[in-house]
Protein backbone atom coordinates (compact mmCIF):
# COMPACT_ATOMS: atom_id res chain seq x y z
CA UNK A 1 0.00 0.00 0.00
CA UNK A 2 1.59 3.37 -0.87
CA UNK A 3 1.78 6.01 1.44
CA UNK A 4 0.45 9.56 0.54
CA UNK A 5 3.29 11.29 2.03
CA UNK A 6 2.69 14.54 0.71
CA UNK A 7 -1.00 14.79 2.43
CA UNK A 8 0.44 13.65 5.66
CA UNK A 9 2.94 16.43 5.78
CA UNK A 10 0.47 19.12 4.67
CA UNK A 11 -2.09 17.94 7.51
CA UNK A 12 0.57 16.90 10.20
CA UNK A 13 2.41 20.33 9.89
CA UNK A 14 -0.49 22.60 9.81
CA UNK A 15 0.14 23.95 13.24
CA UNK A 16 3.64 24.51 13.47
CA UNK A 17 3.13 26.19 9.86
CA UNK A 18 0.61 28.64 11.06
CA UNK A 19 3.01 29.06 14.40
CA UNK A 20 5.80 30.51 12.01
CA UNK A 21 3.71 32.12 9.96
CA UNK A 22 2.45 33.83 12.88
CA UNK A 23 6.21 34.92 13.91
CA UNK A 24 6.31 38.81 14.21
CA UNK A 25 9.01 38.78 11.65
CA UNK A 26 6.61 37.38 9.11
CA UNK A 27 4.02 39.15 10.16
CA UNK A 28 5.83 42.57 9.82
CA UNK A 29 6.94 41.51 6.23
CA UNK A 30 3.85 40.60 5.09
CA UNK A 31 2.86 44.65 5.87
CA UNK A 32 5.87 45.46 4.37
CA UNK A 33 7.68 46.34 7.16
CA UNK A 34 11.41 45.61 6.54
CA UNK A 35 14.57 47.76 5.20
CA UNK A 36 17.84 46.64 3.86
CA UNK A 37 19.31 45.85 6.98
CA UNK A 38 16.93 43.23 8.48
CA UNK A 39 16.29 42.14 4.27
CA UNK A 40 20.10 41.65 4.34
CA UNK A 41 20.31 39.68 7.39
CA UNK A 42 17.74 37.46 6.73
CA UNK A 43 18.92 36.93 3.20
CA UNK A 44 22.25 35.73 4.96
CA UNK A 45 20.88 32.90 7.27
CA UNK A 46 18.87 32.07 4.36
CA UNK A 47 22.26 31.54 2.62
CA UNK A 48 23.63 29.86 5.11
CA UNK A 49 20.57 27.04 5.47
CA UNK A 50 20.77 26.58 1.87
CA UNK A 51 24.22 26.03 1.41
CA UNK A 52 24.28 23.01 3.78
CA UNK A 53 21.13 21.72 2.77
CA UNK A 54 22.14 21.60 -0.94
CA UNK A 55 25.74 20.18 0.06
CA UNK A 56 23.65 17.39 1.47
CA UNK A 57 20.81 16.91 -1.36
CA UNK A 58 24.19 16.83 -3.49
CA UNK A 59 26.01 14.62 -1.59
CA UNK A 60 22.86 12.08 -1.11
CA UNK A 61 21.79 12.04 -4.39
CA UNK A 62 22.02 8.82 -5.46
CA UNK A 63 20.42 7.69 -1.83
CA UNK A 64 17.12 5.51 -2.64
CA UNK A 65 15.24 7.74 -0.71
CA UNK A 66 16.72 11.12 -1.24
CA UNK A 67 17.55 11.20 -4.44
CA UNK A 68 13.91 10.75 -5.30
CA UNK A 69 13.35 14.72 -4.28
CA UNK A 70 16.39 16.08 -5.42
CA UNK A 71 15.52 18.53 -8.31
CA UNK A 72 18.99 20.82 -8.27
CA UNK A 73 16.71 23.20 -11.13
CA UNK A 74 15.46 24.69 -7.74
CA UNK A 75 18.55 24.92 -5.79
CA UNK A 76 18.63 28.68 -4.28
CA UNK A 77 22.32 28.92 -3.32
CA UNK A 78 23.36 30.43 -6.31
CA UNK A 79 20.40 32.67 -6.66
CA UNK A 80 21.32 33.70 -2.61
CA UNK A 81 24.74 34.73 -3.63
CA UNK A 82 24.04 36.93 -5.82
CA UNK A 83 21.38 38.66 -3.69
CA UNK A 84 24.54 39.04 -1.40
CA UNK A 85 26.69 40.77 -3.72
CA UNK A 86 23.93 43.42 -4.42
CA UNK A 87 23.05 43.73 -0.59
CA UNK A 88 26.52 43.98 1.31
CA UNK A 89 29.35 44.00 -1.95
CA UNK A 90 31.91 41.80 -3.52
CA UNK A 91 33.17 41.12 -0.50
CA UNK A 92 30.03 39.88 1.13
CA UNK A 93 31.46 36.24 2.37
CA UNK A 94 33.47 38.02 5.02
CA UNK A 95 30.92 40.11 6.55
CA UNK A 96 27.95 37.12 7.43
CA UNK A 97 27.72 35.01 9.62
CA UNK A 98 25.21 32.77 10.73
CA UNK A 99 22.44 33.87 13.90
CA UNK A 100 23.08 31.53 16.49
CA UNK A 101 19.26 30.43 15.74
CA UNK A 102 20.15 30.06 12.20
CA UNK A 103 23.29 27.57 13.19
CA UNK A 104 21.28 25.51 15.15
CA UNK A 105 19.46 24.97 11.89
CA UNK A 106 22.50 24.24 9.85
CA UNK A 107 23.44 22.09 12.42
CA UNK A 108 20.39 19.85 12.37
CA UNK A 109 20.76 19.62 8.71
CA UNK A 110 24.17 18.07 9.19
CA UNK A 111 23.18 16.10 11.68
CA UNK A 112 20.13 14.40 10.42
CA UNK A 113 21.88 13.94 6.71
CA UNK A 114 24.82 11.66 8.95
CA UNK A 115 22.60 9.57 11.19
CA UNK A 116 19.17 9.64 9.62
CA UNK A 117 19.60 10.53 5.99
CA UNK A 118 15.85 10.09 5.22
CA UNK A 119 15.08 12.98 7.70
CA UNK A 120 16.21 15.16 4.67
CA UNK A 121 13.28 14.58 2.55
CA UNK A 122 11.22 16.63 5.44
CA UNK A 123 13.82 19.67 4.68
CA UNK A 124 13.44 19.88 1.12
CA UNK A 125 9.89 19.69 1.66
CA UNK A 126 9.33 22.73 3.83
CA UNK A 127 12.20 24.67 2.40
CA UNK A 128 11.31 24.62 -1.28
CA UNK A 129 7.88 24.26 -1.51
CA UNK A 130 7.49 27.31 0.80
CA UNK A 131 9.54 29.09 -1.83
CA UNK A 132 7.41 27.92 -4.70
CA UNK A 133 3.97 28.68 -2.74
CA UNK A 134 4.85 31.89 -1.82
CA UNK A 135 7.89 33.69 -3.25
CA UNK A 136 6.49 35.55 -5.76
CA UNK A 137 4.25 37.30 -3.09
CA UNK A 138 7.51 37.95 -0.96
CA UNK A 139 9.42 38.83 -3.74
CA UNK A 140 6.44 41.93 -4.63
CA UNK A 141 6.73 43.03 -0.87
CA UNK A 142 10.24 43.30 -0.58
CA UNK A 143 10.36 44.97 -4.34
CA UNK A 144 7.47 47.51 -2.97
CA UNK A 145 9.21 48.11 0.90
CA UNK A 146 12.89 48.77 0.09
CA UNK A 147 11.83 50.31 -3.46
CA UNK A 148 14.50 47.69 -5.51
CA UNK A 149 15.63 47.92 -8.34
CA UNK A 150 14.40 45.69 -11.53
CA UNK A 151 15.97 42.41 -10.68
CA UNK A 152 18.47 43.40 -7.72
CA UNK A 153 18.17 41.92 -4.14
CA UNK A 154 15.47 38.95 -4.70
CA UNK A 155 16.96 36.41 -6.88
CA UNK A 156 15.79 34.04 -4.55
CA UNK A 157 12.45 34.29 -5.50
CA UNK A 158 13.46 33.67 -8.82
CA UNK A 159 13.05 30.41 -10.40
CA UNK A 160 14.44 30.41 -13.84
CA UNK A 161 13.57 27.25 -14.40
CA UNK A 162 9.98 27.85 -14.89
CA UNK A 163 8.38 30.13 -17.32
CA UNK A 164 4.96 30.76 -15.52
CA UNK A 165 2.72 30.47 -12.41
CA UNK A 166 1.55 27.38 -14.58
CA UNK A 167 4.64 25.51 -14.77
CA UNK A 168 5.03 25.87 -10.88
CA UNK A 169 2.11 24.31 -10.85
CA UNK A 170 3.00 21.53 -12.33
CA UNK A 171 5.97 20.82 -10.99
CA UNK A 172 4.80 21.10 -7.38
CA UNK A 173 2.23 18.49 -8.67
CA UNK A 174 5.61 16.47 -10.03
CA UNK A 175 7.45 17.01 -6.40
CA UNK A 176 4.07 15.43 -4.51
CA UNK A 177 4.08 12.60 -6.86
CA UNK A 178 7.70 12.50 -6.40
CA UNK A 179 7.13 12.27 -2.17
CA UNK A 180 3.96 9.44 -2.49
CA UNK A 181 6.49 7.39 -4.46
CA UNK A 182 9.15 7.18 -2.00
CA UNK A 183 10.12 3.63 -1.03
CA UNK A 184 9.69 3.89 2.96
CA UNK A 185 7.59 1.83 5.27
CA UNK A 186 4.81 3.74 8.23
CA UNK A 187 7.74 4.56 9.93
CA UNK A 188 10.03 6.34 7.97
CA UNK A 189 6.87 8.59 6.78
CA UNK A 190 5.82 8.86 10.13
CA UNK A 191 9.72 10.49 11.02
CA UNK A 192 9.89 12.39 8.15
CA UNK A 193 6.69 13.90 9.05
CA UNK A 194 7.76 15.04 13.01
CA UNK A 195 10.85 16.32 11.06
CA UNK A 196 8.87 18.44 8.84
CA UNK A 197 7.40 19.64 12.37
CA UNK A 198 10.62 20.28 13.72
CA UNK A 199 11.84 22.11 10.40
CA UNK A 200 8.93 24.59 10.29
CA UNK A 201 10.07 25.33 14.21
CA UNK A 202 13.44 25.97 13.39
CA UNK A 203 12.59 28.36 10.57
CA UNK A 204 10.33 30.39 13.50
CA UNK A 205 13.40 30.46 15.69
CA UNK A 206 15.65 31.78 12.84
CA UNK A 207 12.83 34.51 12.51
CA UNK A 208 12.75 35.32 16.15
CA UNK A 209 16.69 35.31 16.00
CA UNK A 210 15.91 38.61 13.61
CA UNK A 211 13.38 40.60 15.81
CA UNK A 212 15.72 42.67 17.23
CA UNK A 213 15.72 44.37 14.40
CA UNK A 214 12.35 45.02 13.98
CA UNK A 215 11.83 46.13 17.30
CA UNK A 216 14.33 48.85 16.45
CA UNK A 217 12.58 50.61 13.76
CA UNK A 218 8.70 49.78 14.46
CA UNK A 219 6.79 51.83 16.81
CA UNK A 220 5.94 49.51 20.06
CA UNK A 221 1.94 50.49 20.08
CA UNK A 222 2.26 49.48 15.75
CA UNK A 223 4.04 46.05 16.64
CA UNK A 224 2.19 45.47 19.67
CA UNK A 225 -1.48 45.45 17.24
CA UNK A 226 0.54 43.62 14.75
CA UNK A 227 1.44 41.19 17.09
CA UNK A 228 -2.57 41.21 18.15
CA UNK A 229 -3.43 40.23 14.94
CA UNK A 230 -2.80 36.35 14.58
CA UNK A 231 -3.32 35.29 10.70
CA UNK A 232 -5.45 31.91 10.13
CA UNK A 233 -2.46 29.23 8.56
CA UNK A 234 -2.24 29.01 4.82
CA UNK A 235 -2.44 24.83 5.41
CA UNK A 236 -5.54 25.25 8.21
CA UNK A 237 -8.05 27.64 5.46
CA UNK A 238 -7.70 30.17 2.58
CA UNK A 239 -6.49 32.91 3.15
CA UNK A 240 -5.87 36.16 1.34
CA UNK A 241 -1.89 36.28 2.63
CA UNK A 242 -1.19 33.27 1.15
CA UNK A 243 2.30 34.41 0.04
CA UNK A 244 4.66 32.53 3.03
CA UNK A 245 8.13 32.40 3.08
CA UNK A 246 7.69 28.72 5.12
CA UNK A 247 4.63 27.61 3.36
CA UNK A 248 4.03 23.74 2.45
CA UNK A 249 2.68 23.17 -0.79
CA UNK A 250 -1.38 23.17 -1.35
Amino acid sequence: MSINLATKLREETAKAHTNAENSTFMKCFLKGIVNEEIFRKFTANLYFIYSALEEELQRHSNHPVVGKIYFPEINRKENLEKDLEYYYGENWKEQIAPTPECQTFVDRIHEVAASETPLLVAHAYVRYLGDLSGGQGLKTIAKSAMNLPEGKGTNFYQFDAFNSFEEIQAFKGKYRQALNSLPIDEATAQKITDEAVRVFDLNRNVMHGLEGFITSIVDPSVLAEINSQVIPGSTERPHPHAARMVAAAE
